[in-house]
């Protein structure tokens, strides 16, 4: 009983020690919400650059296999240099809409 006994007690201190601690570390839930928020935007205009460079390299690629497609007499070409086309200013957008929207 006495062994017990024991155990709960400590059991028990150490679950206090345990709460004690988290309530001295605990830190203001807006100071890093705001600190989050400063990091996302800090990184939004590589983000945006990385979409922009994303998006020459796509239209390099599509350019060089739009023009073999040309070459071949593929009649599917131009659905090709659409497709292609397409994605390119998809991205374009994408990264111009996110910019204004989040107003940076």
């Amino acid at each position: 009983m006495k062994k017990r006994r024991r155990r709960v007690v400590w059991i028990t201190l150490s679950l206090l020690a345990q709460i004690a601690a988290v309530a001295v570390l605990a830190q203001d839930g807006n100071a890093g919400i705001n600190q989050a928020n400063t990091m996302v935007r800090s990184y939004f205009d590589t983000g945006v650059n990385l979409l922009y460079a994303i998006g020459a390299l796509l239209g390099i690629i599509g350019a060089v296999k739009v023009y073999r497609h040309w070459v071949k007499g593929d009649r599917e070409a131009e659905s090709h240099a659409t497709s292609w086309f397409t994605a390119c200013i998809f991205l374009v957008i994408v990264a111009t809409v996110l910019r204004s929207f989040f107003g940076l």
